[in-house]
């Protein structure tokens, strides 16, 4: 299923914009944690994405380094899809709402130099 979800991909990305799918996973990496728990992305999302991946010569490692950028700036500790978040507000009796907003802006910010630095020494390429 996963390789049939994977030819269907290909299908709707250009050659020319394939060979620079792990750089828009980790552009999109830290949205998607906010939108899929964790469980759900990286065996459901990742894997397609991954196989999607080796359809344009990338390594699939290179896609799981990519989402795993998302996950630890926003994944655990804002996304409300993950049982840690409601543990973190409830303990510091803070409101979900004011957490997320005050807490993304950095959290994207420290995405995007996670992914530099990652393009940087050649963890993913673009």
């Amino acid at each position: 299923m996963i390789d049939e979800m994977a030819k269907a991909a290909v299908l709707h990305i250009p050659e020319s914009m394939g060979k620079h799918l792990p750089f828009f996973v980790g552009i999109t990496s830290m949205p998607a944690s906010l939108l899929f728990d964790p469980d759900s992305f990286y065996f459901g999302v990742v894997p397609v994405l991954a196989t999607t991946a080796t359809h344009f010569g990338i390594d699939s490692v290179e896609i799981g380094r990519a989402a795993i950028i998302g996950q630890m700036t926003t994944g655990f500790p804002v996304s409300p899809l993950t049982g840690s978040t409601f543990l973190l507000i409830g303990l510091t009796g803070v409101d979900l709402g004011s957490h997320q907003r005050k807490t993304i802006p950095y959290a994207f910010l420290i995405s995007m130099i996670i992914l530099v630095v990652s393009l940087l020494i050649g963890a993913i390429t673009f």
